[in-house]
Order: structure tokens, then sequence, then C-alpha cells
């Protein structure tokens, strides 16, 4: 039930992941239309897309819809898809390369056996040998469901939980690893809430209409799902009714979205004996033991109410129904991997929570799944033969160009003290500015790959990922591992280690191209570069320092300054409304808000700032119709070209920290002095706000 695009997967689950996908530029989600896509979808001399512009509209009435109209009428939401955007077409023809690849391993008369071109092969083609699948029905699963029926006291129901873990099935909580915020040279252990089947708490929580009958809807979704596994109508029904009651009461004792963006209210290290008292009947020691790391002493108990909670639970809750919520969740998390009838059930609560109207094709699900589980086999195929050295090279110039605005920007702030600005300024040099993919390649011969069954390939995967994972507890921080796949089309900032991450996925069009003018890439991507960089020295930011660590560098007055013109940002966006009048959570949102500003007006000074003859207009058409300066903000406009249905607009604002798109464009250049030049905006348009929000 992918909604937008997260910044980031497993390696940055728990606390992390909210930490670190609050920090993603989050274009869009990373799922295809049954279309096919153009050989050359984005095709442009100049990169700036004159046929998407909706000249019905002028830019001072809504720039958005101004530089993205015609698009979004020429390209309607597919029927299998919850959302539809320019990313996810580039993604499609990234996907397209990606089929064509490992359709022609599966063509191979000869792949040595263990190499990652096989192992790639065996996953495509269990996942798409429908007719096993469909006979095999969840004959798979049977020895997991008997392992969860033989539970017999507490001692067996921990057991299962850490089993189940091992599987990469979080239920009621996870454990795993963290760059320790204290010490940013070493991985320790971290445990966080988990267990919810609904997108998060507010699901379970909220009154208004939308959410009660996604409740409703998902209640009977679990009972068909009992009933699918083979359960009489009446039991399941009964069933879902203890799910969902367990699953409310966790979701009351879990954190918000918007409270995890704090690291230090996630952060509380302890030792064993401590998280024991803190949780008598939750037994740590042997939780690890079976997860295969009974030498961990200590770990990050990221949530402590929540695990009070959980606690209580292991009193209140029978041994019968906690059988129930794990079969459940068993179910739940390998559903899309089993027969057709699991797989149109789990689409059919998909479709109420986004408002996808039709199943995507099958290739399409398997190639997500084996991103997942093998993506950096993938990516190194991807490399060779999509992003050449030059390619490498002209970002990491553009990079360099946006490092040297910001560092200029930082020694001009007027908010900030000489002692904060010094230590921002040697932040930023010690940031790492990685473009493209890693230095070194992920291994994968440990993990197991056949011909099927397709679940349990998946469910291999996924453990070898989680081994990965708990390997790490205890040892020197790998600096010079990725979270995202080269192929990805997004890019993120890590606080932990300060660096900065853009995978070569998103370095081509319509996003980039080193034969493109430079208005045009720094609109499109250098706003992208600049939105990463400056979370380096935002709110959460200011709480690290430049070895990763858990410090705050700034002056106390600094940062009283620093919250003051970010409520500014808050304040507009919490009036912006989607489907139907829901308001967007400005507090959830501020972090995101902010680096898109900082990311634009970064990236215009480091246009400004390129020797003059960048900045020339080029032969094409597009460049004589509109200067240099406006060309810089139609491709930004551009990048976020797409629209979602009200399912998904209501999940985004409710579980995601970033805005809607058309508020990442309109909100943003409304700020900008910038903007109302380059088109000669009168003051009293929608488009240039009265009281403009300033930061960077």
């Amino acid at each position: 039930m992918s909604t937008l695009r997260r910044a980031l997967s497993r390696p940055a689950r728990l606390l992390i992941l909210a930490l670190l996908a609050a920090q993603g530029l989050l274009h869009w989600q990373a799922a295809q239309s049954q279309t096919a896509p153009d050989a050359q979808p984005f095709a442009s001399g100049d990169g700036l897309y004159l046929q998407w512009i909706d000249r019905a509209i002028r830019p001072d009435q809504d720039f958005f819809r101004f530089a993205n109209g015609a698009w979004l009428k020429a390209n309607p939401i597919p029927p299998d898809r919850a959302d539809w955007g320019v990313d996810t077409l580039l993604e499609q023809a990234n996907n397209e390369f990606i089929r064509q690849l490992i359709e022609g391993f599966t063509k191979a008369e000869s792949l040595a056996p263990g190499s990652n071109a096989r192992k790639l092969a065996d996953f495509y083609s269990s996942g798409m040998d429908q007719a096993a699948i469909d006979a095999a029905g969840a004959a798979p699963l049977q020895p997991e469901f008997a392992r969860i029926a033989a539970i017999d006291g507490a001692g067996d129901l921990q057991a299962e939980f850490a089993h189940l873990q091992t599987l990469g099935i979080t239920a009621p909580f996870e454990i795993g690893e963290m760059q320790d915020f204290a010490d940013s040279t070493r991985v320790i252990a971290v445990s966080g809430q988990s267990g919810l089947g609904l997108p998060n708490r507010d699901y379970y929580l909220k009154t208004e209409a939308n959410f009660v009958a996604a409740r409703k809807a998902y209640t009977a979704h679990v009972a068909r799902m009992f009933a699918l596994l083979g359960d009489s109508a009446p039991i399941a029904q009964q069933e879902a009714v203890v799910v969902m009651a367990l699953e409310t009461r966790l979701a009351k004792a879990s954190m918000s979205d918007a409270e995890q963006r704090d690291p230090r209210a996630v952060y509380h290290p302890m030792t064993l004996r401590q998280a024991e008292a803190l949780t008598p009947r939750l037994h740590w020691h042997e939780i690890l033991s079976v997860l295969g790391r009974a030498d961990i002493d200590t770990l990050n108990i990221a949530m402590p109410d929540f695990f009070k909670a959980l606690d209580a639970e292991l009193r209140r809750t029978s041994l019968a129904d906690w059988k129930i919520y794990l079969r459940w969740h068993l179910a739940n998390d390998c559903a899309a991997y089993l027969s057709r009838a699991f797989v149109d059930e789990d689409f059919r609560m998909t479709a109420v929570l986004t408002g996808a109207q039709a199943l995507e094709p099958r290739w399409l699900r398997v190639l997500r799944a084996e991103n997942e589980a093998l993506g950096f086999a993938i990516g190194e195929y991807y490399v060779a033969q999509k992003f050449p050295p030059a390619a490498k090279l002209a970002a990491l110039s553009m990079v360099g160009r946006i490092r040297d605005a910001l560092k200029q920007d930082l020694g001009g702030l007027a908010w900030m003290t000489p002692a904060s600005r010094a230590a921002a300024i040697k932040k930023l040099e010690l940031m790492e500015l990685r473009v493209g993919y890693p230095d070194r390649w992920r291994d994968y011969s440990a993990l197991d790959i056949d011909r099927g069954p397709y679940v349990l390939n998946v469910l291999r995967a996924k453990q070898f990922d989680v081994k990965r994972e708990l390997d790490k507890i205890g040892r020197p921080v790998d600096r010079t591992e990725w979270y995202m796949t080269p192929q990805t089309v997004n890019a993120y900032y890590d606080s932990s280690m300060n660096s900065l991450n853009v995978p070569a996925g998103i370095l081509q069009p319509p996003y980039y191209d080193p034969a493109w003018p430079d208005a045009v890439n720094y609109g499109a991507t250098g706003a992208t570069i600049g939105h990463e960089m400056t979370h380096g020295f935002d709110d959460e930011g200011a709480k690290f320092d430049g070895r990763g660590n858990l410090r705050n560098w700034w002056a106390p007055a600094d940062l009283l300054r620093f919250q003051a013109a970010t409520r500014c940002v808050s304040k507009q966006y919490s009036r912006y409304t989607v489907n139907g009048g829901l308001h967007v959570q400005g507090d959830l949102v501020t972090g995101e808000a902010v680096a898109d500003l900082g990311g634009l007006i970064l990236a215009w000074r480091a246009m400004h700032a390129a020797p003059q003859a960048a900045l020339s207009t080029s032969a094409a058409a597009a460049s004589a119709e509109y200067s240099a300066d406006q060309q810089f903000f139609i491709a930004y406009a551009h990048s976020w070209a797409g629209a979602m249905r009200p399912q998904q607009q209501q999940e985004m604002v409710t579980t995601d920290p970033h805005p809607p798109p058309i508020y990442r464009t309109n909100g943003i250049v409304a700020n900008l002095a910038e903007f109302q030049t380059a088109f000669g905006i009168a003051s009293s348009s929608p488009m240039v706000r009265a009281q403009r929000c300033v930061i960077w």
C-alpha cells in the first residue's frame, strides 16, 4: 500500500525511519501503471517542457497548474494507481529497463550458481509463476502458522515475537540497529513501536467520517483474510474484532509521527536490566537470544510509553488473542506473495486506503519485491549501463556549487550568532557528498534464492536483511553504506552520517541532463540537492554535529529565532487543505517545507554564481520565450507535476512529513521575491505572500 515515495526502507526502520524519511526529498512513489512507457518519455532539447504548460492559466494565478496543467490533462491517473506523476513515468522507464535485464537473465542458458544474475533470474521466475503460486495457496506458510498455533505460555509467545522479527514481521514491536546518537562511530540495538495494520495511529483514533469508514473496511478485510485461511465466517468475524481491539490499544500507546521528529524523544538507551525493569513481562535477553544476539546487553528503547503499554497487554490479552493477532500479521505481511485470492483481498484494502481502482501488472509487483530483496544487485547492473562517469562528475560539480552557496549563506545569516555560524560551516565542510552509487556493492552470497515457492524467496530475503542489520550491532559504522539503491528516483540526507546522498536514478530527465542549461538543471535537481543540504542545518540538523553525534551546536538564542521563523511556515501550511477540507498538518510538514524553501533559494543562488556563459539562453524555442530565471522556476514546478486520488491525499496529510506537491510548488515560490521579479507578478497576486517566510 505504497503512497508517495518515502525516502528509506528496511535499514532505516523505527526511529531512524522517522528521522531520515523526514529528510528525504520525496517526489512521487515508485509504483507504475499498466500503460507501456514511451521509449523516451522526456525527450527535450533543453529540459523545458512547453507542452506541459496550460496557457489558459497565468503564472500569477496558480503557478503549479500554469506549469503543469496541460501535463495533468494529458496524463490522468491510471486505474491501477493511487497517484501519478512525472517521476512515476521516469521510474516506469527505469523498471522497464530492469525488467528487460532480468528477463534476459531468465532466458540465459547458463548462469553461474550462486551468482547475482542467477538469483535475480530465479527470484523473478518464482514470482511470475502464477500457476504454481495459485496451486500452493497458503500452504508454504503452514510451518509458520503451526509455530503460532503451538504457542503454550508467555515464554513461547515472546519467542514467537522474536522469530517473526527474523522474517521481517514486526508485530507487536520491532528490533533493529541504529547509529548511536551519542557516539556516531558505534552501531547499537534499538526497539520501537510497530504492529499496526492500518497506516498509522491516527487511522485508529481520529473520529472524522473517512477514518471511521477506513476502520470499518479494515475490520471486514481482516475477517475475509481469516476466511481465506480456512476459518468459518462467524469465527473469522470474531477474530477480526480481536485484532482491531488489540491494535487500537497499541495505537493509543504509540507516538505520533510529529512527536517522532525529535531525536531526543526517541533516544532512551538502557541496559537490559533497566529495560526489563521498565517492562517486567517482556524478557529482552530471551528475545535477543532467539534473534541470535544473546551478547547484546544494551539497547535503545525508543518509545518507553509504548513498551509500558505493551507490557500491560502481555498481562491483559489472552494467549488465544495473541495467537489470532500474530496469525493475522503473518498473513497480512505475506498476502501479496500468495495465491490470487489473497492478492485480490490485499488489494481490496489497498483500494480503500489509496483509491486505486485496479491491481498493478504482476511483473511490476514482482519487480518491486525483487528491488526490496536484491536492490543493490540490480543497482550494480543499472549503473554499469545507465550512469557513465561523466554524468557523475557533472552532478558532483553542481552539488559542489550548491554547497558553496550554502556556505556563503551561513556566513551571513542574521539570526545565527558567530559561534553557531562557525559550527555550521564546520559541519558543512565535513558533510559527505555522495552521488550515483556506493563505493562498495552489497554482498548477497549468503542469500539463498530458488525457483519457488515465491513467498519463501521473499521471506528468505527478509531474513537475510534482518540478519545483516542485526550483525552490525557492536561493530564500527560502515560509512560507505547507502540506504537507497542507485536506481531510486529520490535523494536523502542522513544526519547520523552527515551525508548527502543523490542516487543515479534521479539524475536523468525530466530532472537532470548535463547537456541542459544550468537554469533548468538547478531548478529541477539543484533544488533537490539544496533541500537535502539544508536538513543538516534546520531544527533537527542543529541537534547533530558534523560527526553525526546528537549534540546541539546552536546557541539557545539562535534556536529561538529559528523557531520563530519556522512558525511562519507552519502557519502557512496549516491553512492548506486537501480532499474536501482536510487540513495539512503544519507541525508535521514544517521541516520539509522549510527544506523546500531553503533548497530552492540555494539552487537559485548557486545558479547565479555559476559562470555567466551557463546562464545564457539556448537556441531552443523554450529559452527564446522564457528568461533563464523563468526557466528555473518552471523547471522546479515541472519536477512536481502529478496528481493523487482523494483517499491518497488523506493518507498523505495524515502520515507524511512532506506537503502535497501543489503546495511544495505554490507554497514555496509565493515566499520568494526572486520568483515575483522573474514573472513580474503584482503584490496582490495569490502567488505572492504579503508576509513572506524567510529563513535561509
